[in-house]
């Protein structure tokens, strides 16, 4: 791959993350409660997840390649489909409740270590496919993670960015957690059928 290859292959990784933190910022714009909390450092935080297990998914696929190949292949696709279900199942089950009963808040450790863990999931694949195109030594990969890292942590502070600006205006026109959920789903179900059907 040379290094245009590698930036597309970065921007298009970062997609899943630029719309969770998109979702974010709109949770934390329309609940005054979650916006106290999502200051700056943990939307720096929240970034550094997002872009931190980017690179670091390709890294675990490429060193497994030779003992884990198959069962990363069977199984990865269903295991960030299944986070990312659960999460946007209870968004959306949070929507139609009661207010106070919204527990979703993306400035959350936990919550933002699954988001960043579930929408990184299907990287592994990457790691295999640079094991597959002459990336031999691990010293190859250095420069592809980082791009692949910095370009998922720009993506996701400008994510909740846009977000945070335009969220007062969204959800006065419909329910940021159940549009978040929804939106957590088709990547979930995005994820699952480009396994399935070979359609990567």
């Amino acid at each position: 791959m040379n290094l245009f290859d590698i930036i597309l292959l970065a921007i298009a990784l970062a997609m899943d993350c630029f719309a969770v933190s998109i979702i974010s910022g709109v949770i934390t714009s329309s609940q005054s409660s979650v916006a106290q909390g999502f200051g700056t450092y943990k939307e720096i935080r929240m970034a550094f997840f997002f872009g931190f297990f980017q690179a670091m998914m390709p890294l675990v696929g490429w060193l497994c390649i030779s003992h884990f190949q198959s069962m990363i292949e069977a199984f990865d696709h269903w295991i960030a489909f299944s986070l990312l279900l659960l999460i946007g199942g209870n968004m959306i089950r949070e929507a139609f409740g009661p207010e106070e009963e919204q527990h979703f808040n993306p400035a959350n450790l936990q919550t933002q270590l699954l988001l960043a863990i579930a929408t990184s999931i299907d990287a592994l694949a990457i790691g295999i496919s640079f094991a597959c195109t002459g990336y031999e030594r691990l010293s190859q990969l250095g420069l592809p993670l980082i791009i692949i890292g910095v370009v998922s942590f720009m993506f996701s502070i400008l994510g909740t960015s846009l977000g945070s600006r335009f969220g007062s205006a969204i959800s006065r026109r419909l329910k940021p957690e159940l549009f978040g959920g929804v939106i957590l789903i088709l990547i979930g179900v995005k994820i699952l059928v480009s396994h399935l059907f070979g359609m990567e």
